[in-house]
């Protein structure tokens, strides 16, 4: 599985959908995680950085340098105000 042929939604959505589902794959999320390390998270919209730490949150999945990355990139300046919550 090359995961550089997915798109940043596309990596959100499929751990999201693991973790609804109650499934469980340590070795998928692992995989995600590694693979999230070593991109731009720039190029992710904040809907798709949150689903993905709500997904490994609910899995019960914990890859602290992914979460390290997550929060550096949130708190960037340029980011955080990119950050929003959604309107009920």
């Amino acid at each position: 599985l090359d995961l550089n042929s997915f798109k940043p939604q596309e990596l959100s959505n499929i751990v999201w959908a693991f973790a609804r589902a109650r499934e469980s794959n340590p070795r998928l999320f692992r995989r995600v995680a590694e693979h999230m390390i070593t991109l731009d998270l720039n190029s992710f919209e904040p809907q798709d950085v949150s689903n993905t730490i709500w997904a490994f949150s609910k899995a019960g999945e914990c890859n602290p340098s992914l979460f390290n990355k997550v929060a550096d990139h949130i708190l960037a300046p340029d980011t955080l105000d990119a950050f929003h919550p959604k309107s009920c």
